[in-house]
């Protein structure tokens, strides 16, 4: 039996097509399925395993079988091998019935009476495949009508939506995993309930041995006061907590074991500490830190005003 596709190029073929469909039908999250799952790499350990199998069967069936061929049939099996795929019967059958064309001893059947210089014309069928496409296009636009013109199921508005909200969504689920992008020139400060919750949370894990609970400090500067040793504001704490404290002394770095975007919840919640003046709080270090980029306040003097009409409306009636 002739095979178009050799067995080292079909069997490769056969399971590259099964696994990667296991791959876009078994939901394993970041890890291949047959990883993820030791029951889907023993099923393709099977599969390529069978398809070894047959192939082996199938090759040998084939052998005995030529071995029982007359010397006849064997000239008969070789001179089929031997032709050429578009000219065999299998070939020719289909391309008759996709083009449904005639053959040279046939074309006086389609042929007609025009004749200009000798060239005759002939009054072939449209291709069955092109016709049928033809069809479908218009079945597809009656469809299209009813569908969205006169049954309004929705518009080019509605669909933006839509694929807005789902790509919303991707987006959300790509952050769940996607390394963190924060750093000093992009933070700012978190004032929500729970990302202050959330970094209260690591600050008592991480910093109450040197600043205690309440920010007070101990072998850390106390936290709740205006003294800064390396600058306040978002970007300098921000910054101190990422980098570390001065070198030699002070804090060390936490960028390698807090990720940025923890170290922005975490000095959001110590700024949220300022003016709690905690009992024994430690004394203050550092220069009082004034924010240069605040908006500027004037101030207003004190003035009074004494209702004169109050005060004639009295004298008349006393």
């Amino acid at each position: 039996m002739k095979k178009l596709i050799p067995s080292y190029v079909r069997v490769p073929l056969i399971f590259a097509l099964v696994m990667g469909a296991m791959e876009y039908f078994i939901d394993s999250g970041d890890k291949p399925a047959f990883i993820e799952y030791p029951m889907v790499a023993l099923f393709l350990g099977v599969f390529l395993f069978l398809l070894v199998a047959i192939e082996i069967v199938v090759s040998a069936v084939d052998k005995v079988t030529y071995h029982l061929l007359s010397e006849e049939q064997k000239k008969q099996l070789e001179e089929a091998q031997a032709l050429p795929f578009t000219e065999s019967a299998f070939y020719q059958g289909i391309m008759k019935k996709l083009t449904r064309s005639k053959e040279i001893e046939e074309e006086h059947d389609v042929m007609l009476d025009h004749d200009y210089d000798g060239i005759k014309e002939l009054d072939n069928v449209l291709p069955p495949w092109w016709v049928n496409l033809f069809y479908l296009t218009i079945i597809f636009a009656f469809v299209y009508l009813v569908r969205f013109h006169i049954f309004n199921d929705y518009d080019q508005a509605s669909e933006f939506e839509t694929e807005m909200a789902i790509a919303k969504a991707e987006v959300e689920k790509y952050k769940l995993t996607a390394p963190d992008l924060m750093d000093k020139e992009k933070v700012t400060l978190l004032t929500d309930v729970a990302a202050l919750a959330e970094g209260k949370t690591i600050f008592e894990a991480k910093c109450v041995a040197c600043h205690k609970a309440d920010g007070g400090g101990s072998i850390g500067p106390n936290l709740t006061d205006n003294h800064w040793i390396l600058g306040g504001g978002i970007k300098n704490v921000f910054n101190t907590i990422m980098e570390g404290g001065r070198e030699g002394k002070g804090m060390v770095s936490w960028k390698t074991e807090i990720k940025p975007s923890d170290i922005q919840k975490v000095a959001s919640y110590v700024l949220s500490l300022q003016g709690t003046n905690p009992k024994e709080g430690k004394a203050p270090e550092g220069d009082v830190w004034v924010d240069e980029n605040a908006p500027k306040t004037e101030t207003i003097k004190d003035t009074t005003v004494i209702d004169t009409t109050k005060t004639e409306i009295v004298a008349v009636v006393k």
